[in-house]
């Protein structure tokens, strides 16, 4: 079994009574776990308050009560590939991922993530995710490394004022006739809860698409997210025509099946640069890995 060395945290959201059940309000945030093991946990006293105390199925909803937890799965997959620490100092540390490793525990995912990976590596503890990429998107991730700069560099993302650079290929019969798109919409959630869906409303979502080289039916983009919405780029790619390599959830979801780690997603999360908010100093991260051309 793996269990993660790490807590969970939630807080009960403000909601109009009648309050739900401690056990309805978990199954609903997490339902691949399900009714019985949420109530398992709860008997098992694995649920528990800031102060330590064992939450069970009979404790009271209280709104902006905090639960505790440690995630953990029946068995953990291992990811057989290795993340790279590209740059680190005392406030921010610059990582390459490869695909399928996820940036935080999700899913079965629990101790085999880029978070804890890193935590172990360094030592510290007070190392957060700046920003996120897919599971399946190889590439660069900054994390905080000093909590009392964190809201200063997470800044850079909130504010768009870091610059961020994606590469992509996707299998075409015929060279494109433009080569260069600016996509604007909204994203959402779809009804299938790891998916993202195109829908009428205020623009959330924006993207600078540009195709940069064709051959052997293959066409070579880059691509400039200027927002940061979940499968952004998965979902604008698709939407202007081009299905990116071997993404398994778009245009189309296809049948589950075992992560093929010789043909990974051909998405890269390629350079970021953005003045350094403390030193003033201009920097600048590229990723070394490399697309199946």
């Amino acid at each position: 079994m793996g269990i993660s060395k790490h807590p969970s945290r939630v807080s009960l959201p403000c909601i109009e009574k009648p309050y739900p059940s401690i056990l309805d309000f978990l199954v609903e945030r997490s339902p691949s776990i399900g009714c019985d093991l949420w109530a398992k946990r709860l008997r098992e006293g694995k649920v528990l308050d800031e102060a330590g105390e064992p939450i069970s199925s009979e404790t009271p909803y209280v709104p902006q009560k905090r639960l505790v937890y440690f995630r953990e799965v029946a068995e953990e997959p291992v990811i057989p590939l290795e993340e790279k620490i590209l740059f680190q100092n005392d406030e921010i540390l610059v990582a390459c991922k490869p695909p399928f490793l996820p940036v935080t525990p999700s899913g079965p995912y629990v101790n085999e993530c880029l978070l804890y990976r890193l935590r172990r590596k360094t030592g510290n503890c007070n190392l957060v995710p700046l920003h996120r990429i897919d599971r399946e998107t190889s590439g660069l991730v900054l994390f905080s490394t000093n909590k009392a700069t964190r809201g200063l560099y997470g800044g850079l993302f909130l504010n768009g004022t870091i610059e961020k650079t994606y590469e992509a290929l996707s299998e075409v019969t015929h060279r494109p006739e433009i080569s260069d798109w600016e996509v604007e919409n909204r994203l959402v959630d779809a009804e299938i809860w790891f998916r993202t869906k195109v829908v009428p409303g205020e623009v959330n979502a924006r993207s600078i698409i540009k195709l940069m080289t064709f051959r052997n039916n293959r066409a070579h983009f880059l691509l400039h997210p200027l927002t940061g919405k979940k499968h952004q780029l998965r979902v604008h790619m698709s939407g202007i025509g081009f299905k990116i390599l071997n993404d398994r959830y778009y245009p189309e979801l296809l049948p589950k099946q075992e992560d093929d780690l010789e043909n990974p997603l051909q998405l890269i999360a390629r350079r970021v640069k953005f003045v350094d908010p403390g030193s003033g100093k201009e920097m600048e991260f590229e990723s070394e890995r490399k697309l199946i051309l």
